[in-house]
């Protein structure tokens, strides 16, 4: 019903009715009077029985405003509530599905054993190393799991000493009742409390002390490493106050209307590595083709690895129509498949025209660079002899995809925003990205070439090239689009490739660095700084400070944290690291977290790298979706449209069908022999979890506020990735 505000309106209520829906069924529906004008008026108190009745009404109002009031308030909780109970019930079905299921990171181990030889996407590629020794891989597993039992075994012994009235605030009172307590007779003071005792003095005595040296050890690796991040971000302020960014002269601009007479237009090969990635080489085939540079200065060269039958006839096809199209491309496949993407991109190298070539542009298979990328990108080695590479940053498609991605989103935006930034306009050199950058070739002959002896390819032939003297340049304003990992399977073993490789390179690399010819300056930065700093001691006290040392201090009060390490300094680093990602800041509080639990991995995979283990040498290729562009998509359809009314030229129908027969033979073989998709459990994460919220209980028995709520939540991140609820979810 309408309100009404005029005093004359008779109606057969007083006020306005108000119909509260309860969202639960078993709720009924209430109708309540709202306040009305009357309830706002300022009466004047009159003599004698007037007041007293002028009270009694306005107390009559105010309880009925009150219930009103509350009434509403009841409604929204009892909404919020059923909705918090809905999510708590469909959480605890998809744990429930994916505990029944079974299916961990140890069966995924097995399988790609077994289906080493099948065709799969995510096919793990041999460096002619022997294979890692299964105990290897579950050692780590082992000694995470084996410290829950004892920390779950001293979780239950405190309770009860708890209970028994051993309470310790302080070093003293702690030192009184231990001395008190010795000078009681054993029959006197029990057999629990007996062992109790000599469990605190072995804990003073012999466990502390190496415990709050190992945490003071770790906190001065955290502070070396939080201050250079701060000098990184303030390292990019500066060059955003100044606008600093290399800046092509005039005589440098590209125009292709003016022809080939009027510009800068040097030879250029265009190299797309691929490897069993067929939902994504269409995109990248069609983008490097738009490409805008003169037909007889470019060359591409689709470097295919897939040991897939279907995949390598599609893309060959794929390269066919583009011959048609009128596109200088060519496809290459390798028989015998050695040194993963570096062996793919040496034996590309090796061709005999590429000695006509001056600079090459690679692209990885998920990567659609802009038209005008090398407009924007080879002219800024005109006049610059010195300059070996430039490298442009990536923009994601999919990085609102699901929380995995936006999380990976501030971390890339990071690294490109302020380390790569920062380090090519101070220092002219960082890591190539392995993609999305343009070379000289004299710059990769002179290094060297492409070696196969690390996972880490791009990293490896950029130190190399560094230590000869050339200078590389990052264009921050020039993008090109590709994927994120969105799943959590795919963006762990990207993660461990990552990171287990720049170990590898690190043992091979060190007596060369201390040999060249470089300052102690650059000598200084790339062995500590863009090495042991960032790719070693990162994970190292990342994992070991908040999974390993704080956990432990709950069990040893008597060894410390403080309360500004384990809150305000790792606040204070996640809030920079956002500052690239400003749409992002809703979940500072997720990544923090989410950053302490890859801590795992990149743990695992340093130590791998760092001392040869087998799984430090496994090439995993990372899977993607496919997604693209709403532009790529429109010049896709736009192609197909125009390529309908076109005979196939160069292709006989005889060949067509049997492509298509192969193709079919082919899938229906693999629906049978390939393994499905579907989420895992991780049982390092999960173990983990139980250690960090084991942790916490015993954090009450301190009374340690900010500690409980780190490793409460920290536990809960856990638990989550553990179960696999981060990423893509597989119905």
């Amino acid at each position: 019903m309408a309100p009404s505000f005029q005093w004359w309106a008779k109606e057969s209520h007083r006020g306005t009715p108000v119909v509260v829906k309860m969202e639960n069924p078993n709720w009924s529906m209430v109708e309540l009077e709202g306040p009305t004008e009357d309830d706002f008026l300022i009466t004047t108190d009159s003599p004698g029985s007037g007041r007293t009745r002028d009270k009694g009404h306005r107390g009559r109002k105010n309880a009925k405003q009150l219930t009103w009031v509350l009434m509403l308030k009841a409604h929204r909780a009892a909404g919020c509530l059923t909705s918090i109970a809905s999510a708590m019930f469909s959480l605890a079905a998809l744990i429930r599905r994916r505990l029944a299921s079974g299916r961990t990171d140890s069966d995924e181990v097995e399988n790609e054993n077994e289906h080493e030889n099948e065709n799969d996407d995510a096919s793990v590629e041999g460096m002619g190393r022997e294979k890692e020794n299964p105990a290897v891989k579950t050692r780590f597993y082992f000694c995470i799991k084996m410290f829950l039992w004892v920390s779950l075994i001293l979780l239950g012994f405190e309770i009860a000493a708890y209970f028994k009235g051993w309470h310790f605030g302080a070093p003293k009172l702690l030192q009184f009742q231990l001395q008190s307590l010795w000078a009681t007779p054993l029959g006197v003071k029990g057999v629990f409390d007996w062992i109790y005792s000599r469990w605190v003095l072995v804990r003073v005595e012999y466990l502390a002390p190496p415990l709050q040296f190992l945490a003071n050890a770790c906190i001065v690796l955290f502070l070396v490493q939080s201050i250079d991040r701060l000098v990184l971000c303030l390292g990019c302020f500066w060059i955003r106050f100044k606008k600093i960014q290399p800046v092509l002269k005039e005589d440098n601009l590209v125009d292709l209307e003016s022809g080939e007479k009027g510009g800068y237009f040097p030879m250029v090969l265009v190299q797309i590595p691929m490897c069993n990635e067929k939902e994504v080489y269409q995109q990248s085939i069609a983008a490097v083709c738009n490409l805008e540079w003169p037909k007889s200065k470019i060359l591409i060269q689709v470097l295919d690895d897939s040991d897939d039958p279907t995949t390598q006839l599609l893309i060959k096809e794929e390269v066919h129509k583009w011959q048609r199209e009128g596109a200088k491309i060519v496809y290459r496949h390798r028989v015998i498949r050695d040194g993963y993407k570096a062996g793919n991109l040496k034996s590309a190298m090796n061709c005999s025209y590429v000695k006509d070539y001056e600079f090459v542009a690679m692209f990885d298979a998920d990567f659609q660079p802009n038209p005008d990328f090398l407009k924007r990108t080879v002219p800024h080695f005109k006049g610059n002899e010195e300059l070996g590479l430039v490298q442009a940053r990536w923009s994601f498609v999919n990085k609102d995809e699901n929380l995995l991605t936006r999380l990976q989103n501030i971390n890339l935006a990071f690294h490109f925003e302020v380390e790569q930034q920062v380090n090519g306009v101070f220092i002219n050199f960082f890591g190539f990205n392995g993609t999305a950058g343009v070379w000289r070739i004299k710059t990769l002959e002179d290094a060297g070439g492409w070696l196969e002896r690390t996972t880490v390819e791009d990293m490896d032939i950029a130190v190399r090239a560094h230590l000869k003297g050339w200078k590389f340049i990052f264009l921050n304003d020039v993008e090109c689009q590709c994927e994120l990992p969105e799943s959590y399977e795919a963006y762990r073993k990207q993660q461990h490739r990552w990171h287990s490789g720049p170990m590898q390179l690190f043992r091979l690399c060190l007596p060369d660095i201390i040999r060249a010819k470089i300052s102690f300056w650059k000598k200084f930065n790339m062995i500590f700084l863009f090495f042991l700093l960032r790719k070693l001691i990162l994970p190292f006290y990342s994992f070991t400070l908040f999974c390993i040392i704080l956990p432990m201090t709950m069990f040893i009060p008597e060894a410390q944290l403080p309360a500004w390490v384990v809150c305000y300094i790792p606040a204070t680093m996640s809030f920079l690291n956002i500052l690239p990602a400003p749409k992002s800041f809703p979940f500072i509080v997720p990544y923090l977290l989410f950053e302490n639990t890859m801590s795992v991995t990149k743990f695992n995979a340093m130590i791998s790298g760092l001392f040869q283990l087998g799984s430090a040498y496994e090439w995993v290729v990372t899977k993607k979706s496919g997604r693209s562009s709403e532009g790529d998509l429109v010049s896709l359809v736009e192609k197909e449209q125009q390529q309908q009314p076109k005979p196939h030229r160069g292709v006989s129908e005889s060949n067509l069908e049997e492509m298509k027969e192969e193709i079919r033979q082919q899938e229906q073989r693999s629906s049978q022999k390939k393994k499905k998709k579907h989420n895992r459990i991780y049982t390092k994460e999960l173990a983990l979890a139980f250690l960090l919220l084991t942790a916490s209980a015993r954090s009450l028995l301190s009374a340690q506020g900010i500690h409980f709520y780190f490793l409460l939540f920290q536990g809960v991140s856990f638990l989550l990735v553990g179960l696999d609820l981060i990423g893509e979810q597989v119905e």
